[in-house]
């Protein structure tokens, strides 16, 4: 895709991303499973609450791995393919691993807010935490319609856009 090509590429609808999200959450279920046995094997951890801020740490470097290597190589995960949709620069260019890096810690900005105001205020009930991040995730999702290219507030920190990506169809010979 040419730079010259990038304004005419639209982000797609709130809607699609946030279905993405939810297939993204269902996908890393996986990978977490996964990274949590191997931590768990390496560390010999015997008990859940046992070195809980290393699994915390490992997670997250874990998910940034994932996030990073495949938003720098395609500009989509699995779920993001799904949903023809791809992460690109400013100018419609791949993004670079720091780019990358910096969209994945930026991208906190889904729960950080909710996760600070649930420590501050000392609540200890999982659910109203949960309803809290659930509650913030909707409003932060609808503050995409405040930017005119309808994008995430991380993105355009972060310098990069989501675009609707179909790959071209197939050429017979």
């Amino acid at each position: 895709m040419s730079a010259a090509a990038a304004p005419t590429q639209r982000a797609p609808s709130l809607r699609r991303r946030l279905a993405c999200l939810t297939y993204e959450g269902v996908l890393l279920f996986g990978v977490v499973m996964i990274a949590g046995y191997l931590f768990s094997a390496l560390t010999h951890q015997t008990h859940a609450l046992r070195g809980r801020e290393a699994l915390q740490a490992f997670m997250f470097l874990v998910l940034g791995i994932y996030f990073g290597w495949f938003w720098s190589r395609s500009g989509q995960t699995v779920a993001m393919r799904a949903w023809h949709i791809r992460v690109v620069d400013v100018h419609g260019q791949p993004v670079s691993q720091g780019r990358a890096v910096a969209r994945y810690l930026a991208s906190y900005v889904w729960f950080l807010p909710a996760l600070a105001s649930a420590a501050a205020l000392h609540w200890a009930d999982t659910g109203t935490i949960f309803g809290w991040m659930a509650l913030w995730a909707l409003v932060y999702a609808g503050l995409t319609r405040l930017h005119p290219e309808r994008q995430y507030w991380h993105d355009v920190l972060c310098g990069t856009r989501l675009i609707d990506w179909r790959p071209a169809p197939p050429v017979r010979a």
